[in-house]
């Protein structure tokens, strides 16, 4: 069953929305060479504690920390480590959640580490991210879940191949259902695979996590032996993107970001929704 929200409870998932938007900024600015992961941590739980707002990765299924720091060949939920110290180049996607009253809000970014960077990587993750927008401007009234994992897969596929010859779709995760917990169904893939069919239709009160991950190699992953830390099976690095979004009777309303979408999606044409905190 896929949970429909209120109004009301989809301004409450605004409001943890903007605490995860505020953690993507503190994070961002302390992601540099030199500090460790668990400064990044440490950066994350201020902020939540400053906004009287719960971590909903804290404790989730038994994972140690506040947000998951994900370097380089890492896919997605790398703990948070003194012993993780970040160097120039690198690059890093950091994926957090927070809870205001019960309701979730669940968003992911990469970041580059200092300066340097191949033109690839940089590429990898302005194709990972702009996937994301073309899949958050799918979730319209008229569509079905299906369109969301075609948008995102589309754009992809349309890019220039990267020197190492494509792009890996991650094939083991993708997005989900969000609302009064942080994962729900709908599962949303990043690619289409047809023996899965249209899936459900999009409805106001409607709440996902959409979230591509892109290699510069394989789809492929594995993970180590912490039961965690995912991994590319041929070690190329990683971007990992998110955003969560609500659809309402107004139009959709991407709810950790900090603008709502607003501009992001007008360069699809779409009116995002009023913001209820507004």
């Amino acid at each position: 069953m896929v949970e429909i929200k209120t109004p009301e409870q989809i301004a409450k998932m605004r409001a943890a929305g903007l605490v995860v938007a505020a953690i993507h900024e503190a994070t961002r600015a302390a992601a540099v060479p030199g500090a460790t992961t668990k400064d990044l941590d440490d950066v994350a739980r201020k902020v939540l504690a400053e906004h009287g707002a719960k971590s909903n990765f804290l404790g989730y299924g038994g994972f140690p920390a506040t947000i998951c720091t994900s370097r380089n060949e890492v896919v997605v939920h790398g703990i948070p480590s003194e012993d993780v110290v970040l160097e120039d180049g690198d690059i890093i996607s950091i994926d957090c959640g927070a809870i205001i009253e019960g309701w979730h809000g669940d968003a992911a970014y990469t970041a580059f580490v200092g300066s340097g960077h191949a033109p690839e990587l940089v590429e990898l993750s302005r194709v990972t991210e702009e996937s994301m927008w073309a899949g958050l401007a799918a979730m319209k009234q008229g569509n079905r879940l299906v369109d969301i994992s075609k948008a995102v897969e589309s754009y992809i596929r349309r890019q220039p191949r990267p020197a190492t010859g494509k792009y890996g779709i991650i094939e083991d995760y993708g997005g989900h259902g969000i609302g009064s917990q942080m994962h729900m169904d709908p599962h949303v893939l990043n690619y289409v695979e047809r023996r899965r069919g249209r899936g459900p239709k999009l409805v106001p009160g409607m709440c996902l996590a959409i979230e591509p991950m892109v290699s510069l190699g394989t789809p492929r992953t594995n993970v180590l032996e912490d039961d965690w830390t995912v991994v590319t099976t041929d070690g190329t690095w990683s971007s990992h993107w998110e955003h969560s979004i609500a659809l309402t009777e107004q139009g959709p309303l991407v709810l950790t970001a900090r603008d709502g979408g607003k501009a992001k999606l007008a360069e699809y044409g779409i009116t995002t929704a009023p913001d209820p905190l507004a």
